[in-house]
């Protein structure tokens, strides 16, 4: 028969299943890790049923074995149980269905769990997911708390408690998953992406009451790790657990070390922040009271100063200095005109004494020539400037005379 296969040309289903068969038989005998879950088998029965799941996946297969087998083992198989099998695939072309024939069941050591685990915290830490840096910051007063914790436990009942008690308004949005076995993982990680995907979700909690080291796996499962580091919602890792810690405690945001220390960090203590309130205001109270006295002693010193005491004393000041300057000055312009005054009258006196009214007084005249051409007379001081004939105009001390003279004699 062809390979190709065309609407006019398709395989029967047996022959499909017959294909399938044969390329899965081709992987021979392997080595497969996993989780066991719904161990189905009785002593009476010839082959025993179970599953094996991957405990960080939605991922499973089941496998077949003979009952002696699991008989055989150290202590009887349960679920949840991390083991290793070697068995060959097979594949049931009547049925459809594929499954592994096991032929040996080994458990995983916690010694060997521990190692793995460690291993996976080498490499987170590598990757730079446990630094400081991008650790999210817890809100001081959330909005709304999730919770994430298996139903019915302690765990939850211990964060509500304390958390009601601390602040009774506080509001949580709780999924209860599985916390322990093949299912945990997965469900988690989907209530912490219905979580963060939440706007009114501020901050998760991831509790779980302590267990033991295999109760405690799937919170050291990488796909937890990853999901957590990938949320935009601050988490908290609250697996009540000593002296041994799960990587969730590495790789969340702040990590508790029970659900009751997570309710404590997270919900915000009504009661106490009330009297921090008061005690601020107190000390608020007290430094506005300090502040207010010393600014009234500071004021008292500067009200007591002279200047502040009388504000107009420097303007009286500056103007009595400004009425004796005036009172100086006017004195000095007095001084100034009585001396120029004084001076005056002197001049005055001396020039009345001088001058020609004075000696005209005395009984002297002026004797002038008048030009004929018009001009101005000229007080005549030699007989050339009078010859016989000459206008003269004779000035005495009570007027003028007109005369002509009549004759010039010169002087012996």
């Amino acid at each position: 028969m062809s390979s190709a296969t065309s609407p006019e040309n398709p395989w029967p289903v047996r022959e499909v299943n017959a294909k399938v068969k044969s390329w899965i038989e081709r992987l021979g005998h392997i080595w497969v890790e996993g989780q066991l879950t719904q161990v189905n088998f009785k002593p009476t029965w010839k082959l025993s049923y179970l599953t094996l799941r991957d405990p960080e996946a939605e991922s499973s297969v089941r496998l077949t074995c003979s009952t002696s087998l699991l008989q055989n083992l150290p202590s009887l198989p349960q679920d949840g149980d991390r083991v290793v099998v070697y068995g060959k695939p097979a594949y049931y072309a009547g049925r459809g269905e594929f499954s592994l024939w096991v032929t040996d069941i080994r458990s995983v050591g916690i010694g060997e769990l521990l190692a793995r685990i460690e291993k996976l915290r080498a490499q987170l830490a590598a990757e730079g997911l446990f630094d400081p840096a991008r650790k999210k910051p817890l809100p001081f007063l959330p909005n709304k708390v999730g919770l994430i914790t298996g139903r019915g436990s302690a765990a939850e009942r211990d964060v509500l408690a304390v958390s009601q008690a601390r602040w009774p308004e506080v509001r949580f949005e709780i999924i209860n998953t599985a916390v322990q076995g093949a299912n945990a993982v997965p469900e988690i990680i989907a209530a912490l992406e219905q979580l963060d995907a939440n706007p009114e979700v501020d901050v998760i909690i991831i509790a779980r009451g302590g267990g033991s080291v295999e109760d405690l796996l799937p919170f050291s499962e990488e796909a937890l790790q990853r999901a957590v580091a990938k949320a935009h919602t601050p988490v908290v890792s609250a697996i009540g657990h000593e002296p041994d810690n799960p990587v969730l405690d590495n790789i969340a945001d702040l990590r508790a070390a029970t659900p009751t220390d997570a309710a404590k960090k997270v919900v915000p203590d009504v009661a106490a922040e009330r009297a921090l309130i008061d005690e601020l205001r107190g000390r608020l109270r007290s430094a506005l009271r300090g502040w207010v006295d010393r600014e009234r002693s500071q004021l008292a010193g500067l009200r007591s100063r002279p200047v502040l005491a009388n504000p107009h004393l420097p303007i009286e000041q500056r103007r009595e200095e400004i009425e004796r300057a005036l009172k100086y000055l006017r004195r000095e312009v007095r001084i100034m005109i009585d001396s120029a005054q004084a001076e005056t009258s002197s001049l005055r006196s001396r020039i009345s004494t001088l001058g020609p009214a004075a000696t005209l007084a005395r009984g002297y005249a002026v004797v002038q020539v008048v030009p004929r051409d018009g001009s101005e007379p000229e007080v005549v001081t030699t007989v050339a400037q009078s010859p016989p004939g000459s206008q003269l105009r004779i000035r005495v001390g009570d007027g003028s005379i007109t005369a002509a003279a009549m004759s010039a004699k010169p002087a012996n």
